[in-house]
């Protein structure tokens, strides 16, 4: 499963956990990701892990469009759970 996250200045995800491994590629921008305790500012062209069950968000503290190609494998067969 493959989405674009498009996270426009001051918003958020509500941190939340995905049944299956994630990993995210910043497609454009400046955002933070928080993953489990750790917090990265993160830019265009980075790729980040997030294993399974392990809570996570993004926000955008920046001036401009930040997006995010976010890739669940495999396909998850559980619902992504907020927290």
């Amino acid at each position: 499963m493959a989405v674009v996250i498009t996270l426009k200045q001051g918003e958020a995800l509500k941190k939340h956990i995905a049944p299956v491994d994630v990993f995210f590629y910043v497609l454009e921008g400046t955002g933070i990701v928080e993953i489990g305790d750790e917090k990265q500012v993160v830019t265009k062209d980075m790729l980040v892990e997030n294993p399974a069950r392990v809570p996570h968000r993004w926000s955008n503290e920046s001036g401009s469009v930040f997006r995010v190609l976010v890739v669940k494998v495999p396909n998850p067969t559980e619902e992504t759970k907020l927290l």
